[in-house]
């Protein structure tokens, strides 16, 4: 019999339903059963197989609990006898099927209850709008853990360039708008210390430049060591950017912790610590698993949604989105992101909340203002010139460089993270996080476009040159008369060229930059880092185009749109095409992306070069490598995920993947003739996360389905409270009393009896088995022939059937 081959299955939760047995075999399914009552088991069982609902019947069940049964469950108070019962254990896979029927199970013990009282009445009402209060709560929080975290990393981030004297809180923005200069701008602010000034020193010169280096490095030596020691020390789960694991879990895997109060405060402080040492990393993508984890923490505030797992789903789907809606300023684009690429099970009910919740997280971030302007997103854009039909050719052609560039990055990022994950490295995190900023730092200073913030200088690439425009990127021969008048074409200047060479520099050193610091021990994330690559890449393509249509602006191509002297092309709308097409490549969004991209520039009339691009990008990382990063970082892990997308193509039946093989012994429990011995004998001898109950070892007919966790704490619990119970009691899943016999009394257990497990036949395909367990949510499924039982396939088995057929190594799925 293989190890754990039913590991992953969590228990039924507290005040849960549980299935009961029938143990006469012939009895026919519908209809009320009354099974022989007695002081434990005051019980009439509804089975409701027929179309219309039968009227539930509400009793004492002896201790004073009162119950209601509906299709052999119990809805609240059953087995609240026995503690501990429907909690999960680390790295199992949740039931949704049983999660979701106990939670209908109470709202129908609910609605029941209305009639009876005011305060039930009360106690319905509050039930009905939770899940309301709870996604507002997250929204709120949210937003304010957002704001924070963009205005310490923004002032941060300057203090390696600087410091304000009269007011060392404010970020270089600030402190030169404190000043009487009207625009901002950093090589003329007074009220700004550079460090060499700091010392005494002028701004230009050798000295000056070398003192101005070495705080550079100093600094970012300091953030990001403060920020490696942190996650080391208090919350190792904070490292990364989380979506790997936010996707893991919200397909119903367990990860204790992951999402705790600890996770998120460390995530938090050590997110702004390390996008502030310089590192070529974003934050838009931890403040997903951020929003999870109050999401998650605050969920517990609601026990509908708290002690449900599946239930819980649904707050952590609503919380990506609201991660997404502050991390970029677009509360659509999160909604989709949750939709498109986190979330598992997306009822429309949780589309609405998801929208909810991003709005509340969106306008809580609008109200505090981080940015310090009038736009609530990131690289807002100017222009709206309208796009040539010739230009769709450069904008799938950015689609498909930017594909080429994605794959690139997730199969070297890839080796590298396996490499560490199998080699001595791994064993030294903090280390690794200093030599990759030192060196970041050594070579990202001299070069401006590599010294600069990311998200400045996706700004800078995604702007048109006007007039105020001091960068090289704009040393066009042109001289502006008036500010109002149009912007003509012009010729570049040398500064545009040299620009470009620093550019390509700069695309080279952050590709593989961030090849090496995505999947180190610190929060980072990939949004910021892939927008930049695309948005250098762009530029630089858009810049060639907007030359050929000014030494050739007669050529059918701009159908003498560019005849006119206007400027006809916009260097800063190939910058934002290449941003989506790298992005798209890299993480394998789509419809998402689009809105993302439009909601984060407002450029909205450039929906069509945006769609064309991600479409391009992604057909081209398809067919160079499946997964997104995201994806193969989950198969590097091992989580157990079984991606709904993915098509089973192979011709296996279920008899080829169950557990044990035809010819091996599988571990029963009889339902009536074992003793409390043998069914700890067998809890020690085998790993298994459950056993089948059958009607004996003879017959191997089914009865139902008992999970380990639940054997061991009922019997604790029995040994504990229930008198004469001993190793010889019968351990009996039957309702009846038994035959009366001299021994000691028998150990009832039939609360914690699944009467209702899954299952399917040997012949059936696994294909439609696949398909079970994606879209029922399934941890396992009980294999018959004729009735009798034959084996047990679990998601593990599945997993590893899948793994065997694409020729990849079955053992690396990580289950407890």
């Amino acid at each position: 019999m293989e190890k754990f081959p039913l590991k992953g299955n969590p228990s039924i939760p507290l005040h849960s339903p549980t299935y009961h047995t029938v143990t006469k075999k012939n009895q026919p399914t519908g209809g009320i059963r009354t099974s022989s009552v007695t002081s434990d088991d005051d019980m009439i069982d509804i089975n409701t197989s027929t179309t219309e609902e039968r009227p539930s019947t509400h009793h004492d069940d002896g201790n004073g609990h009162s119950a209601v049964t509906f299709n052999g469950m119990h809805a609240v108070g059953e087995t609240d006898d026995i503690p501990g019962i429907g909690q999960y254990d680390d790295f199992h896979t949740i039931d949704w099927q049983r999660d979701i029927a106990r939670d209908r199970m109470r709202h129908r013990y609910i609605i029941k209850k209305k009639q009876d009282s005011l305060w039930d009445l009360i106690k319905g009402a509050h039930d009905a709008w939770s899940g309301w209060v709870c996604v507002l709560l997250v929204g709120l929080f949210t937003g304010g853990v957002a704001g924070v975290i963009d205005i310490g990393a923004s002032w941060m981030a300057d203090l390696k360039y600087g410091i304000c004297p009269q007011a060392f809180w404010l970020n270089q923005e600030q402190c030169c708008w404190s000043s009487n200069e009207t625009s901002f701008d950093s090589a003329n602010c007074s009220q700004w210390f550079t460090w060499p000034e700091v010392f005494g020193q002028s701004r230009e010169g050798a000295g000056p430049y070398i003192i101005s280096y070495l705080f550079y490095i100093m600094w970012g030596l300091l953030f990001a060591a403060l920020s490696a020691s942190l996650v080391r020390m208090f919350a190792p789960y904070a490292c990364g950017s989380g979506i790997p694991e936010i996707k893991t879990i919200l397909s119903g895997f367990i990860i204790r912790g992951y999402l705790g109060k600890w996770t998120l405060i460390i995530k938090s402080v050590g997110l702004i610590l390390s996008v502030s040492a310089g590192l070529s990393l974003g934050k838009e993508g931890p403040m997903v698993h951020i929003a999870c984890c109050i999401g998650n923490i605050l969920s517990y505030l609601f026990p509908k949604y708290g002690r449900n797992e599946a239930k819980k789903r649904e707050i952590l789907s609503a919380a990506a989105a609201a991660g997404v809606s502050v991390a970029f300023g677009a509360p659509i684009g999160g909604v989709l992101f949750s939709l498109e690429e986190v979330s598992y099970y997306f009822p429309l009910k949780t589309l609405w909340r998801s929208f909810f919740c991003a709005l509340i997280a969106a306008f809580i971030l609008r109200s505090i203002n981080p940015f310090g302007n009038e736009h609530s997103v990131l690289f807002y854009v100017e222009y709206n010139k309208p796009w040539i039909f010739f230009e769709l050719v450069p904008f799938v052609g950015l689609g498909i460089i930017g594909g080429v560039i994605a794959t690139l990055f997730i199969k070297a990022n890839l080796y590298w993270c396996r490499y560490r994950k199998f080699s001595k490295l791994g064993q030294y995190p903090v280390t690794e996080v200093l030599v990759v900023t030192v060196i970041t730092a050594i070579i990202a200073y001299p070069n401006p476009y590599t010294r600069m913030n990311t998200s400045q200088l996706i700004y800078l690439l995604f702007s048109q040159c006007g007039i105020q425009n001091s960068d090289n990127l704009c040393d066009y021969d042109r001289n502006f008369t008036d500010v109002k008048s149009a912007i003509e074409i012009a010729e570049a200047g040398t500064g545009v060229f040299q620009a470009m060479w620093l550019l390509m520099l700069a695309l080279i050193l952050k590709l593989v930059m961030t090849i090496f610091t995505f999947g180190m021990k610190v929060p980072c994330g990939l949004f910021i880092p892939s927008l930049c690559l695309g948005a250098i890449m762009g530029r630089i393509v858009g810049i060639g185009v907007e030359q050929l249509a000014y030494h050739y602006p007669k050529i059918w191509l701009f159908s003498g749109e560019c005849s006119t002297g206007e400027n006809c092309i916009t260097p800063g709308l190939y910058a934002m095409v290449g941003a989506a097409a790298v992005l798209g490549g890299v993480t394998r969004m789509t419809v998402s992306l689009v809105v993302i991209m439009f909601e984060l520039t407002g450029g909205v009339r450039y929906i069509v070069p945006l769609m064309a691009a991600a479409m391009a990008s992604k057909w081209v990382g398809d067919a160079l490598g499946r997964q997104g990063i995201y994806d193969a970082h989950i198969a590097l892990n091992g989580y157990p995920f079984l991606d709904s997308k993915d098509e089973f193509a192979h011709t296996s039946l279920a008899a080829d993947v169950m557990q044990p093989k035809r010819n091996e012994n599988l571990s029963v429990i009889t339902q009536d003739s074992m003793t409390v011995d043998d069914v700890e004998a067998l809890l020690k001898e085998t790993e298994h996360n459950g056993y089948p109950v059958v009607v004996s070892q003879e017959s191997q007919y089914l009865v139902g389905f008992v999970l380990r966790r639940d054997l061991n704490l009922a019997i604790a619990n029995a040994r504990r409270m229930v008198d004469g119970i001993c190793g010889q009691s019968l351990v009996l899943f039957t309702s009846g009393n038994p035959v009366q016999t001299l021994g000691p009394p028998p150990l009832k257990l039939k609360k914690i009896l699944d009467m209702a497990p899954i299952t399917i036949t040997d012949q059936t395909p696994m294909e439609t088995v696949v398909d079970m367990f994606r879209k029922l949510g399934l941890r396992q499924t009980l294999v018959t022939h004729n009735g009798r039982l034959l084996g047990v396939i679990t998601k593990k088995d599945v997993l590893r059937h899948v793994k065997q057929m694409d020729n990849e190594d079955p053992n690396s799925v990580l289950f407890n």
